[in-house]
């Protein structure tokens, strides 16, 4: 108690009330109060078990937390001041002071490092808590490459016993590269909901017989730089093991849908990337897109690669040219035969270079890769009020209009209506 009523007088704990509103401490005191009791303390202060469980942060990453809110004291009790001030600093701090909290949270051990066994446990935890512990069991529900994917991403400095470890710079690129698992850890004292940045994992609707490259895992990875709005449903447009690889039926799909879009790529050495459109794929001769867009890769690392705005050249559909200088297929970022992605019209083989546009790397092993399998997906926008049809097919009327946009697509439209 003693411990408690020092800390309440500290100048800490006042500069700590000063970010926040009276309505703000009042709802935190309010707060404190209600997890007190359930923690039969006579509300003096939050045990560990109810204190995990109204945060619902699984695994090792919830005692951590516990462990940085209650300042590490063996008494394992959170006191009103101990929550202040630790939200003061994790939701009311300056960006440093939030970047070194959850550095120190990733630090599971508390000895200044994150290690790579701690990234992979941090990451377990997180993908515990988003997706649930029973899709998130290694082996089971989860494959320990996805795993490995998001810690790759990671950049490593050797250390003296042989460990390696995250340095506070290369973890600041990794939350960069990895922007829901920032998402993620910056939202943990905030009020638990599925509306949290960081936590949204869209519904992935398509035939329940089509095993599909996009996981889970790898929707909410993505989710890490979408809005909200485009983060509740995502429907299959296009399979290529169902559609075939056509580029006729894959434009048509996809010009059919309209709105932002996700092409996910496998290629036959199991590197798995791709890219979001936030606007419609269009017929054009040059490049075309906004900032929104953006590229990524999966496997064997999960990163995503924005716009850097050195150059307009964010995406490319072409169809139906005979120039040499206007390649026919669909691509995103670098320079005209030079993409970051492109995917030719026969859809079997692609392409992939380092861009400027969105500061990638080669997103496969081999500029020229083989491709093993073709996916589409429509993010589809709350205030939308049409449904789009998954990827079996459509009414009749929906089918023709995507024949209708096949043939604007290559110009033939209007000769054929005469």
């Amino acid at each position: 108690m003693g411990n408690r009523h020092s800390r309440s007088s500290s100048p800490e704990f006042g500069l700590a009330c000063r970010r926040f509103s009276k309505a703000e401490l009042k709802d935190l005191h309010l707060l404190f109060v209600s997890l007190a009791s359930q923690s039969r303390s006579n509300r003096e202060f939050i045990s560990a078990s109810v204190f995990q469980a109204y945060y619902g942060i699984h695994g090792s990453l919830g005692s951590r937390l516990f462990d940085l809110v209650s300042c590490s004291r063996k008494d394992q009790r959170i006191y009103y001041e101990d929550l202040v001030m630790a939200k003061a600093v994790y939701e009311k701090g300056s960006p440093d002071e939030v970047e070194n909290f959850i550095y120190k949270l990733v630090d599971l051990l508390g000895d200044g490092q994150v290690q790579r066994t701690e990234a992979e446990a941090v990451v377990l935890s997180t993908l515990e808590t988003v997706l649930g512990p029973k899709e998130a069991v290694l082996g089971a529900g989860l494959p320990e490459s996805s795993v490995q994917g998001f810690v790759n991403s990671a950049e490593f400095s050797a250390c003296a016993d042989g460990e390696p470890y995250i340095s506070v710079a290369a973890f600041r690129k990794w939350c960069n590269l990895v922007p829901s698992l920032r998402k993620f850890l910056s939202g943990l004292l905030m009020q638990p909901s599925i509306d949290i940045h960081g936590r949204q994992v869209p519904e992935l609707r398509c035939p329940e017989n089509i095993q599909c490259v996009l996981r889970r895992e790898f929707a909410w990875h993505l989710c890490g730089v979408l809005p909200q709005t485009e983060a509740q449903e995502w429907v299959l447009l296009y399979h290529s093991s169902v559609h075939g690889l056509s580029f006729n039926t894959f434009l048509s799909k996809l010009m059919s849908s309209g709105g932002p879009s996700i092409l996910v790529i496998k290629d036959q050495d199991g590197n798995i990337f791709g890219g979001c459109a936030s606007q419609s794929w269009e017929r054009h001769h040059d490049f075309y897109g906004d900032l929104k867009c953006f590229l990524f890769s999966l496997q064997p690392r999960c990163a995503i690669y924005r716009a850097t705005g050195a150059n307009n050249n964010l995406l490319w559909c072409a169809a139906g040219y005979t120039s040499e200088s206007i390649p026919n297929g669909i691509g995103f970022g670098g320079q005209k035969n030079h993409f970051g992605i492109f995917l030719p019209a026969s859809l079997d083989r692609g392409y992939g270079f380092p861009s400027v546009t969105y500061g990638n790397p080669c997103l496969s092993e081999k500029s020229s890769f083989q491709v093993d399998c073709i996916e589409c997906w429509r993010l589809v926008s709350e205030t939308q009020e049409q449904k789009i049809p998954a990827a079996t097919g459509g009414t009749i009327l929906e089918r023709f209009k995507e024949d209708r946009n096949m043939l604007n697509m290559v110009g033939i439209a209007d000769a054929s209506a005469q």
